[in-house]
């Protein structure tokens, strides 16, 4: 809210912070041209480093994704396993109740 009070004083310094930071701006012109080269070489760095990093990355993200990928299937199929066996022995019972084939 204070800033509404100030209001005024900050249009009437506009004009010269405008110019201020024009001044600012062609001043830092030379050092951006000087440090240009260091910050391109900077990249080229941070790139090839990525480069060389993105397969033992991609490895690690593929071995967790079937890590998480095992664990969710195990916590979905666990809870089922009683219902599997009894299946089973359901079987079990059918198979051995029925008669046997003609040859």
């Amino acid at each position: 809210m204070f800033w509404l009070l100030t209001l005024p004083i900050r249009l009437a310094l506009l004009p010269f912070k405008l110019a201020l930071y024009l001044v600012l701006a062609v001043l830092a012109i030379p050092f951006a041209i000087l440090l240009l080269p260091f910050f391109l070489f900077r990249l080229f760095l941070k790139m090839a480093v990525g480069l060389l990093v993105l397969p033992f990355v991609l490895i690690v993200a593929f071995a967790w994704l079937l890590i998480a990928a095992l664990a969710v299937g195990a916590v979905l199929l666990v809870p089922l396993l009683p219902f599997a066996f009894l299946a089973l022995c359901v079987w079990a019972v059918v198979k051995i109740a029925a008669r046997p084939a003609i040859v």
